[in-house]
């Protein structure tokens, strides 16, 4: 879960298609913030979808353009989920957009497919043309299952991106169920992609084409912050090299020197460098930890951090702010 310190918990959250809660924090100035459930209908299989909108002001009673966060849910779950990133976002007098892009990875619909790939890029729609929208300024972001999603999406339409943020995503599909075969998290990619990996030419296409690794080339000109827990593998769901191999696509696509086996090897003990290069190691604020390993490529960056299988609002937001 996204987190951050200094500011209220959720009093109560509560949501059904045809109402909204209003939430005021108490250690927060009294600020409304309605979490509302939009619909639109899907340009690809014109299908009703969802998405939970939070707006500083509702329709065009916005006075100016703002910017836009798209947030995206994690793995296993959908609408229902929240974290802390909205409440920062709303303090901006920003708008928050979180999309359901066919919620839990258990469906050949969800999990990096066109129509989900095509919900998110819908739901943007429906809200530029519901709300003034600074569509120079349009934020991506996402977690473990909304990290893979936040590096396709980068890569896939990185254009559309002011700056993304990716937090401890899985990159490779088929590398990620080698590992989890025997879980739930093998099955589940099983029941999206058709069956496991070898099984057809037409399964193992599906792989390819729902994995960020494959389009990571084209995200060397985004502004794309790839982040990882160094813990997270060992005692998370995803290692740090899905992390480092799109960023390591990046900068081959770019001239850059990747990240090397050596290295990789070193950090995934979980360890250190030996020895780290300058501005490899420190401690960063908006994180609020320490980090094991900092590169740079272009427009994007890569810390393997002190941590788990997570993300941090705090430095979500200042990677944004680096890129108004």
């Amino acid at each position: 879960m996204i987190r951050i310190s200094g500011f209220c918990f959720l009093f109560a959250i509560l949501i059904s298609a045809v109402s909204s809660r209003t939430e005021v924090c108490a250690d927060e100035p009294a600020v409304a913030m309605q979490r509302e459930r939009i619909q639109f209908k899907s340009s690809m299989d014109d299908s009703i979808q969802e998405a939970i909108l939070i707006a500083p002001s509702s329709g065009n009673q916005l006075h100016k353009p703002v910017p836009l966060v798209v947030s995206l849910h994690s793995w296993s779950a959908d609408l229902s989920q929240r974290n802390e990133l909205e409440k920062l976002v709303h303090g901006r007098g920003w708008i928050y957009l979180f999309p359901n892009f066919r919620g839990v990875n258990r469906s050949p619909q969800a999990c990096g497919s066109r129509l989900a790939q095509q919900d998110i890029l819908d739901a943007i729609a429906w809200v530029t043309e519901h709300y003034q929208v600074d569509a120079d300024r349009i934020y991506l972001t996402g977690t473990s299952g909304g990290g893979h999603m936040t590096m396709l999406m980068a890569a896939r339409n990185p254009k559309l991106w002011r700056a993304a943020s990716a937090w401890v995503g899985i990159s490779d599909l088929a590398e990620w169920h080698a590992r989890h075969r025997e879980t739930k998290y093998g099955k589940m990619i099983e029941q999206c992609c058709g069956g496991p990996p070898g099984f057809s030419l037409e399964v193992d296409s599906q792989y390819q084409a729902r994995s960020p690794i494959t389009y990571a080339a084209d995200a060397r000109d985004v502004a794309l912050d790839i982040s990882a827990g160094l813990k997270d593998g060992h005692e998370g769901s995803v290692p740090i090299s899905h992390s480092i191999n799109v960023f390591n696509r990046i900068a081959e696509a770019r001239g850059d020197q990747p990240v090397t086996e050596i290295e990789m090897s070193q950090l995934s003990r979980p360890g250190k460098l030996e020895p780290a290069r300058a501005g490899d190691e420190g401690f960063d604020p908006t994180f609020n930890r320490k980090y094991f390993l900092r590169r740079y490529s272009g427009k994007a960056r890569l810390t393997i951090f002190d941590g788990g299988h997570e993300g941090i609002a705090s430095a979500t937001m200042a990677w944004f702010d680096k890129h108004p």
